[in-house]
């Protein structure tokens, strides 16, 4: 392995497909910036990351919070840090009927998924213009493209991440700077239980999810590549052609139909 010397900056890198990332840029030398809520596991995933090698800080932030956010990257600025990568993953969703759902974690998710992503992106983007070099990897979801009946907001929340990601890295094509999006669909991750979204039909099925390693490779060869966009594995590949061939109305009928409570017909 050669080290790179480059520092990455990862959200949600102690679980799911933000782990897997890390793990990634790790295992190609990439020194790691890695940020979540939960500060004992992301000590235990510091000792991990630093097996491979390379420098790890750990922050222990909560992204629902704008001034937390600000924080990073004061205490990045504070040790001279420049990270050359910035990969939004932190995410969450809530399941459930608009109507019936919890108002207050809904702006939370919306602070989460697209508050925060803006906020890290426009601090990253100021320090790395200058310097003519960057690669931005943002988690959208295969979700960004179709309306989410049972999961609303947090389809809202990824069309925004898609949208903004194609028109920001038009906007930087000229700069050094690249921006990615990655798709994933349905994945072996915790995401499903924190959404309270075990009785969905759209994880009946186990062992068709996809595995987080696997979604992780193909956003970090992606990224690495300057892509514009991934759609991670040849089943999303096909929901989205079939999505992207019906009406809105349709697609949100068939996506309500695959994501409905289990015990209803």
């Amino acid at each position: 392995m050669e080290r790179k010397n480059r520092y990455a900056l990862i959200t949600g890198a102690t679980s799911g497909i933000g782990y897997e990332l890390a793990k990634q840029f790790a295992k190609n030398g990439y020194d790691l910036v890695i940020v979540s809520r939960n500060h004992e596991e992301l000590k235990n995933k510091e000792e991990e990351f630093k097996a491979f090698g390379v420098n790890v800080i750990s922050m222990s932030k909560n992204l629902f919070s704008q001034d937390d956010v600000y924080a990073i990257y004061s205490a990045l600025q504070l040790h001279g840090i420049s990270p050359e990568i910035l990969v939004n993953d932190a995410g969450q969703g809530v399941y459930g009927k608009f109507q019936d759902t919890d108002i207050h974690r809904e702006i939370n998710i919306i602070n989460l998924n697209i508050i925060s992503v803006i906020l890290l992106t426009k601090l990253f983007l100021k320090d790395r213009l200058a310097k003519g070099s960057g690669k931005i990897l943002n988690l959208a979801s295969i979700a960004s493209k179709a309306p989410g009946p049972w999961h609303s907001v947090y389809h809202g929340t990824k069309a925004f991440v898609l949208s903004w990601s194609e028109a920001i890295r038009e906007e930087l094509k000229d700069t050094g700077i690249t921006v990615t999006a990655l798709l994933p669909g349905p994945t072996d991750t915790d995401f499903f239980n924190k959404a309270d979204m075990n009785r969905s039909k759209i994880i009946e099925d186990k062992e068709s999810l996809a595995s987080p390693e696997q979604v992780a490779e193909d956003g970090y060869n992606a990224l690495m590549n300057g892509d514009d966009k991934i759609i991670s594995g040849f089943k999303n590949k096909l929901t989205v052609a079939m999505t992207n061939l019906e009406t809105d109305d349709m697609a949100a009928y068939r996506m309500g139909e695959m994501q409905k409570p289990m015990n209803e017909k």
